[in-house]
């Protein structure tokens, strides 16, 4: 106050004759007195205030002045139009001739000239409508104003004490940002002015008033949104620091006035926000609106530098008492009842807002202990209070913890002194806590039975307080929910049994309670989550829960959930009366058994469904069927797609949400919420409210090749790795990996629960695995961070079982994503390398900091050799030394732009000094066998690269130390080899031999074939495969005249081939051929090998065609292998051949040539060309060129065989049937131009012209060794398992068969039961389990591959066609039904009985007497 009082002073000396100011006379007074000097300046000071406070300037300068024309006349000079053209200066000098006239000081007829025009600017905007801010024109005013202002303060020409009463009497008419124009102009400061007004009151009423306008302001304007926010921090800067600021050395009474007036501001403002949450806000209204921008003015910026911390830190502890104790009106037991929706999930976002904001500046000891103390001293609202602990352990991580330890500190004060009220605080704390899930807090139940069921417990000290206990618990009955009286009952404490009749009343009282709300223990679901607090459905919706939750157990494991056999005997009311009435609920059965029809199975297998109620379901589901043959399935599924979809609206809004906070991924706070509000709404969506986190099995069961999952699971799963994919996106164009903060780990936490996990994995192997080439870079950048994150979890999560194709066994969350990157194609190849790149670089990226031991704990080893694996092989550049003088950085930035260079990232990442280091690891280092083992996954006629560039690829990495490590003997063990061959080729043993002799490498593969295990289970054949593709790439490193031999010196010239002959019968033809044909590469090294010998002999041609006439006997699959790749093979066999020995082809060469221009020439439209013989091999040529042309509709190509070609067509059908079989079980061959349909088409056209022609083809499922017949030849040329599922293609073929013309043949039912009883032998075995799987998989196939519903019609079929078969049809049936009879009984009886009915012709013919 000492410098208005100054200024006040000055501007009271006049020119003329002056009159003595009212303090100067006082003052005189005051020096004749006696008193002190400091009792005399303060009576002074107090004087003159009185007399400022009531003075009525207006009467003042009436009495002086006589008249108010000329102050309007002054009034007209301080207009802004009229000052804008007049200097401040000349204003000035007229206020002082006009004051000197007046006789009154200059100072107050200033301040109130300024005063009036200031008034007047702030009514002109004309709008009647409450207002706070100046619009354009009116702010040009006031800086106009505000200048001359200046001008008139800094000439001590301005008093501010009578200018700031001249605006407090008129109050009403002033706008707040006028107001705050004067504090920033350093005219009048905020706390000036509002300490001039005597009525505290009536100014926080004012000040009130104007704020709330101003935050709704501020949120509904955007043209002014800055200069709102600027005045609202400005005014709470001043109420925070005057209203907690401590230890002040002002010694007037205004300091203590100004901290009642900031606080009581503060205190409205928050008060008001408050009950606006209390009486529920309207989005976007304008309560709404004033809310959220208060509350915004809870951060650390709006204070700044100018305010100490301790000062916001005081004023952030004070809003946080006043909001948990704002109107304590519930009590303890309305707590207790209504915790459960106030959940962070269910608190307004505004007030979780506020929590977060107050928790900025608090630390979490701080917070828990300023909680404490409001706990023990004041009266709570106990919905404030629990939401802000449950904001507490969701937004702070670190808290959790303690929040654990101050609950423990709560049970141990409470038995300590049978506190009550500590025991209460504990228990709603804890239960508070666990509704927020189990990523944050242990479940209730886990609490419970950790603090109360064990001799440690808080409990065990005495009788005393056991009955304390249970008094408590005793107490909460009446007003807690269902849940938590199951969790007492189920896991009780821990009692000795000399007072176990204090939990034996207990529990009395509770299942009385129960009772009373008709919740019943016998009718708990079996999967009831007891740490939820959601509400106890009935027991029929339950048992619809528990059984969609038992079937998708099932699916993963493959067995009976345990929870279901322990039901069945323990719980048998509630499995018999609910859950069975609800798993075997009528419907429409699929064509194919999907897993409820298995579980049905399975529980009947095991006695576990009464017989009566299984015939029931039965006869119910046949109904079904007749009534809604095609529309009941349908129905039901979108029923439940319609129940489905509702929760997934919520689900992905939240989704969006938490996407729209990914601008600032490291505030944890922030994505903490809406992770929470995810995990809630995901939890609803699953439908079945038991996401604890916690695994019922030790293993999830995937199938890889046919990974499978409901529709509303896939729209869960695609939901939220969408979400991931698209905030990985997001976070990382803000800030790399390691400063995204947690978000990403919290988002997978919420995909880790029992029921989710095992979905988000299938998903995982479906794209990965099936779809992988076809994902976008998002995509494989967002799924790569996830499977980096989930491997992450590896100890907390369960392995996967991995059934067919691979051996049985289970692997580790790393391991199990690398096994789902393969190199079959070109296409997958480039996907691996992707996949690899953008995992590993997020991995090192975000890991950066982390130590060396879990770095390599978390890298999967497998992925890291993948990706050395591919990058070696397709780029020459990592096969070169790295750079040690640019080191590389990771290439995650570059992964994330729009067009992403992968070959670039891939050998950026390659050069990375921290990927060279880990590549020294033993445990990611890529040896030979690694190297031999993955370039064996890729397929030959699949691979973008050649033999030779392959080859080149590892030649030029084989020096690589961190390639190759300690391999170099196992090159030089093969290029041994390959010298040894040389030798044994060319040395002098070769020449003199005069018998043929075995070489001694098929010798060596011979035997260790037969150590293997034999057989046709699935662990047996991958393991002979494997074994077999290693003796093939060996094979074809060496020299080709292995393959053949050389040439014998006694006549004929013939190299002996037997031991290869021996190799492709016995063992490639079944794991290294596809349908009748040998693979390219090693189809390509047989002929080079027969060129080879044929080099070496005297009559080259005389060679050739000996060699090629052995295969047609001995090895017919080498003849059928070269009229398949024979486009490719051609021309280098002729370019050899005549550059060696400048002749026409062999003979057996020219036919071959022939028989395939004969398959050609049937395709088109000329005249077919004469097919050579033997007829087996244009058989071939036909079939290989229809599937080549993709060719379906033949039957005007067949018509251009003669009648003379039968045995043409028969085997023609042959060579159908197998590619039938192979467009099943490899569909994915690149010379396999047709589909599973197409094949079917083709062979039922071949089949109509067979018996158009009456020509017989049964004989092909009748095929022998004979030595010379046609079964000799055709079972050479199919694989072994095409061979044991004729009966299967026999069946598909079943709609096509002429039944008419099959009964006048004697073998056709020997031949049609045969084909069926060997059927259902296959499906029990498990050998159509593959065929089934691409039916399943193809809606063009469905009904058409499936294995059960070809039973079923077979089965049809044999018990019409029995009876209508003549006598001669049942010779040998005998001997067919002893030996696989009890497959189907009903059809061995039918037989039978057929058998035994028909009469003996022989006694009805009249006998030869003579």
């Amino acid at each position: 106050m000492s410098e208005p009082r100054s200024q006040d002073a000055a501007s009271d000396l006049g020119s003329g004759s002056r009159r003595r100011t009212w303090a100067e006379l006082l003052a005189g007074r005051v020096k004749r007195q006696r008193q002190g000097l400091g009792r005399e300046h303060k009576l002074q000071e107090s004087a003159v205030r009185l007399l400022r406070r009531h003075l009525n300037l207006n009467d003042l300068l009436l009495e002086v002045g006589g008249s108010a024309c000329k102050t309007l006349c002054l009034n007209q000079w301080m207009d802004p139009e009229a000052s804008a053209d007049l200097s401040s200066s000349f204003i000035g000098s007229a206020l002082r001739d006009e004051a000197s006239r007046l006789g009154v000081p200059v100072a107050v007829l200033s301040s109130r000239a300024v005063a009036s025009s200031f008034v007047q600017i702030c009514a002109s905007s004309g709008e009647p409508s409450h207002r706070v801010l100046l619009n354009a024109e009116q702010r040009k005013k006031m800086s106009s104003l505000l200048e001359v202002a200046q001008y008139l303060l800094a000439h001590s020409m301005f008093s501010r004490f009578s200018f700031c009463q001249e605006l407090w009497e008129v109050r009403s008419s002033l706008l707040l940002e006028a107001v705050w124009h004067l504090h920033v102009q350093n005219l009048v400061s905020l706390q000036e002015l509002l300490e001039s007004h005597a009525d505290t009151q009536a100014t926080v009423a004012w000040l009130f008033k104007d704020l709330c306008v101003l935050c709704e302001q501020m949120e509904a304007s955007t043209q002014h949104t800055d200069i709102a926010r600027a005045m609202l921090s400005d005014f709470v800067q001043l109420f925070v620091l005057r209203g907690f600021q401590k230890n002040s050395d002002l010694r007037s009474v205004e300091p203590a006035q100004m901290a009642q007036l900031a606080m009581a501001v503060l205190q409205r403002m928050l008060m008001f926000a408050l009950e606006a949450l209390a009486t529920g806000l309207q989005d976007e209204s304008p309560a709404y609106r004033a809310v959220k921008s208060w509350f915004g003015v809870f951060c650390g910026r709006t204070y700044g530098a100018a305010v100490s911390a301790d000062v916001p830190k005081r004023f952030f502890s004070h809003t946080l008492t006043q909001v948990l104790t704002h109107k304590p009106v519930l009590r303890v037991s309305d707590a207790v009842q209504m915790q459960r929706d106030w959940s962070f999930a269910k608190t307004h976002p505004l007030l979780t807002s506020l929590y977060r904001r107050l928790f900025a500046v608090l630390r979490p000891e701080e917070l828990l202990g300023h909680l404490q103390e409001v706990l023990e001293t004041r009266e709570v609202n106990w919905q404030h209070v629990l939401s802000c602990v449950s904001t507490l352990v969701i937004c702070l991580p670190e808290a959790q913890q303690l929040v654990k330890d101050w609950v423990a500190q709560f049970l141990a004060r409470a038995f300590e002194s049978c506190n009550l009220d500590s025991m209460v605080t504990a228990f709603l704390v804890v239960r508070q806590a666990a509704l927020e899930g189990p990523s944050v807090f242990p479940s209730y139940s886990d609490w419970f039975q950790a603090s109360f069921g064990s001799t440690r417990g808080f409990h065990s000290g005495s009788k005393k307080t056991l009955v304390f206990l249970f008094k408590f618990l005793s107490d909460l009955v009446p007003f807690e929910a269902p849940r938590y009286m199951q969790v007492h009952i189920l896991h009780p404490p821990l009692v000795p049994s000399k007072y176990r009749s204090l939990l034996t009343d207990y529990v009395t009282l509770a299942k009385t309670r129960l009772a009373d709300l008709k919740v019943s223990m016998e009718n708990m679901g079996l999967y009831e989550d007891l740490s939820s607090a959601r509400d106890i459905t009935e027991p029929h919706g339950q048992a619809h829960q528990d059984v969609e939750k038992a079937i998708a157990v099932f699916e993963h494991t493959g067995k009976v959930p345990v929870a279901v056999m322990e039901a069945s005997i323990f719980r048998r009311p509630y499995y018999v009366s609910h859950f069975l009435p609800a798993l075997l609920t009528p419907r429409v059965l699929p064509r194919t058994p999907d897993s409820r029809v298995a579980l049905i199975e399975s529980l009947r297998r095991a006695d576990k469904i009464p017989p009566s109620l299984y015939s029931t379901y039965c006869q119910a589901c046949s109904t079904a069927e007749e009534k809604k043959p095609e529309r009941a399935a349908p129905g039901m599924k979108a029923e439940a797609g319609g129940c489905a979809e509702e929760p997934l609206g919520p689900l992905a809004a939240a989704l969006r949400e938490l996407r729209a906070a990914m601008t600032d991924p490291s505030q944890y706070d922030v994505l903490s919420a809406h992770m929470a509000v995810v995990s809630e709404r995901l939890s609803s969506a699953l439908g079945l409210g038991e996401e604890d986190g916690s695994l019922e099995v030790s293993q999830v069961q995937l199938s890889i090749m046919a990974p499978h999952l409901e529709h509303q699971e896939q729209e869960i799963a695609d939901l939220l790795l969408t979400s991931f994919c698209q905030n990985l996106i997001a976070a990382s164009s803000f800030a790399p990996p390691d400063r995204q903060g947690p978000w990403a780990a919290r988002f997978v936490t919420a995909m880790c629960g029992r029921r989710l996990l095992p979905v988000v994995l299938t998903r995982l192997c479906q794209l990965l695995r099936h779809q992988g080439p076809s994902l976008s870079a998002s995509h494989v950048l967002g799924l790569a961070a996830l499977v980096v994150h989930l491997g992450e979890s590896r100890s907390a999560l369960p392995e996967v079982h991995l059934g067919f194709p691979a051996p049985a066994k289970s692997l580790p969350i790393p391991e199990f994503f690398s096994s789902l990157l393969t190199f079959g194609t070109a296409e997958t190849s480039l996907f691996c390398l992707k996949f690899c790149t953008a995992a590993i670089s997020y991995f090192l990226c975000k890991s950066s900091s982390l130590s060396q031991d879990i770095l390599y704990s978390c890298l999967s080893p497998a992925l890291m050799k993948k990706f050395q694996f591919v990058t070696l092989r397709l780029f020459s550049e990592a096969r070169e030394p790295p750079s040690q003088e640019h080191p590389a950085s990771l290439p995650w930035r570059l992964l994330c732009l729009p067009t992403a260079d992968w070959q670039r990232a891939a050998l950026c990442l390659w050069k990375q000094r921290t990927f060279q280091e880990l590549l020294k690891q033993k445990e990611f280092h890529l040896t030979y066998r690694d190297w031999l083992q993955l370039e064996l996954e890729i397929q030959p006629e699949l691979d973008s690269l050649s033999h030779t560039e392959s080859s080149r690829s590892y030649n030029c990495s084989e020096n690589s130390d961190l390639v190759l490590g300690s391999c170099t003997g196992n090159r030089d063990i093969f290029s041994r080899l390959q010298e040894m061959a040389a030798d044994l080729e060319q040395g002098p043993a070769a020449s003199q031999s005069c018998s043929p002799r075995e070489h001694f490498l098929f010798r060596v593969f011979r035997t260790r074939l037969q150590a293997l295990a034999s057989g046709w289970d699935v662990a047996a054949r991958l393991q002979r495969q494997r074994e077999l593709l290693v003796y093939k790439w060996i094979l074809l490193g060496l020299p080709p005249a292995v393959l053949v031999g050389s040439p014998q010196a006694k006549e004929p010239a013939a190299p002996d081939c037997t031991e290869f002959f021996h190799l492709v019968n016995s063992e490639l033809r079944n794991f290294c051929s596809h349908g009748g044909a040998l693979t390219h590469d090693i189809t390509v090294h047989f002929f080079r090998g027969l060129l080879s010998a044929c080099s070496q002999s005297r009559n080259p041609s005389r060679t050739a065609d000996l060699i090629l006439t052995a295969c047609q006997t001995e090895c017919p699959i080498v003849l059928t292998s070269a009229l398949l790749w024979w486009p490719r093979l051609e021309p280098e066999l002729r370019s050899r051949w005549t550059r060696c020995f400048q002749g026409p082809l062999p003979q057996e060469l020219q036919r071959l040539w022939e028989a395939q221009q004969f398959g050609r020439s049937c395709l088109s439209p000329d005249l077919a060309s004469p097919p050579p013989g033997p007829a087996w091999v244009s058989a071939a040529s036909l079939h290989f060129a229809i599937q080549q042309a993709g060719e379906n509709n033949i039957k005007s190509q067949l018509e251009k065989l003669d009648c003379q070609r039968e045995e043409l067509l028969v085997v023609l059908f042959f060579f159908s049937l197998m590619g039938l079989l192979s467009s099943h079980l490899t569909p994915h061959l690149r010379h396999q131009a047709v589909d599973s349909l197409k094949a079917l088409d083709i062979c039922a056209e071949i089949l109509g012209c067979l018996e158009k022609k009456k020509v017989s083809w049964l004989v092909l499922f009748q095929l022998t060794e004979t030595e010379g017949g046609l079964g000799h030849v055709l079972l050479r040329l199919a694989p072994d398992p095409y061979i044991r599922l004729l009966p299967f293609a026999f069946y598909s073929l079943l709609s096509y068969f002429d039944e008419d013309a099959l009964m006048r043949e004697d073998a056709f039912l020997r031949v049609a039961v045969d084909m069926y009883l060997k059927l259902i032998c296959l499906f029990v075995a498990g050998e159509t389990s593959v065929v089934s799987a691409l039916a399943g998989r193809s809606q063009e196939l469905q009904g058409q591959g499936d294995p059960v519903g070809l039973i079923t019609k077979a089965r049809h079929f044999l018990l019409q066609s029995i009876p209508r078969c003549p006598k001669e049809s049942f010779s040998n049936m005998a001997e067919l039904l002893a030996t696989s009879g009890q497959c189907d009984p009903e059809v061995s009886a039918a037989l039978r009985s057929r058998q035994q009915a028909l009469p003996d012709a022989d006694l009805y013919q009249e006998p030869h007497l003579f």
